[in-house]
C-alpha cells in the first residue's frame, strides 16, 4: 500500500505530462504539383459539410485554417486556385497498466523477520482514457480536381468542453502544426 502512495504522484504526472503532448503531424503531397502557383483560396462546403462535427468546432477549425492561409499570402476568393477542405476523427484511447511484481528477499515471514524466499508484490491495475482527434486538411486543385497536398494531425483533444478558450487554443495549436508542413519543401537528394 506504501508503495502505491509514492507511486500515484509519479502516475499522475505522467498523465498530466503526456496529456499535454503536441500534435504528431503527418503531410503528403503531389510532387508534380507546382505550389507556388497557388495564390487564392476558398473552402469546400460540401466537404466540410460532411465532417461529424459539431457546426461551432467547424468554424473554429475554418477561421483557424483562414488564419494560416492567409499568413501565407494567399488571398480568398470566389474564383479559387485550391479549395480547403476538412475531415475529422476522434478515438477514444483506453490504457490498463497491469502491475504483478514478485521477487527473492527477505521480509517478514510468518513467524516475524526471517528469509522468505518468495516475496510477493500486489497486484494494481490503472485504467485512463483519453479521446485522441485528428484532423484532416486537404488542398484541392481546381483546374485537375485533384487532391494535390494533404495534412494530418493528431493528438489529445481537450477534455473540459466547459471551457471553450482552451478549447479554441488546442483547435488552433493543430492546425498551426499541421500547416506548418506547407508548402512542402522537397526531399533533399
Amino acid at each position: 500500500m506504501k508503495k502505491l502512495k509514492l507511486l500515484l504522484p509519479v502516475v499522475a504526472l505522467l498523465l498530466f505530462v503526456t496529456s499535454c503532448i503536441s500534435v504528431r503531424v503527418v503531410a503528403d503531397y503531389d510532387q508534380e504539383a507546382d505550389f507556388k502557383s497557388y495564390k487564392t483560396f476558398a473552402f469546400y462546403k460540401t466537404g466540410i459539410d460532411k465532417a461529424e462535427i459539431s457546426d461551432l468546432d467547424k468554424k473554429r477549425i475554418l477561421r483557424s485554417i483562414e488564419k494560416e492561409m492567409l499568413a501565407r499570402g494567399f488571398v480568398k476568393s470566389d474564383n479559387p486556385d485550391i479549395l480547403v477542405n476538412i475531415m475529422t476523427k476522434a478515438n477514444k484511447r483506453i490504457n490498463v497498466n497491469n502491475n504483478f511484481g514478485w521477487g527473492w528477499g527477505g521480509g517478514l515471514g510468518f513467524g516475524g523477520w526471517g528469509w522468505n524466499p518468495w516475496i510477493w508484490g500486489g497486484n494494481s491495475a490503472w485504467v485512463t482514457s483519453r479521446v485522441e482527434g485528428v484532423l484532416y486538411i486537404d488542398l484541392i486543385d481546381t483546374k485537375k480536381k485533384e487532391l494535390v497536398w494533404q495534412g494530418r494531425g493528431a493528438g489529445n483533444l481537450i477534455g473540459d468542453r466547459g471551457n471553450i478558450e482552451k478549447k479554441e487554443a488546442r483547435i488552433q495549436e493543430f492546425v498551426e502544426e499541421i500547416m506548418k508542413e506547407y508548402p512542402p519543401v522537397a526531399d533533399a537528394q
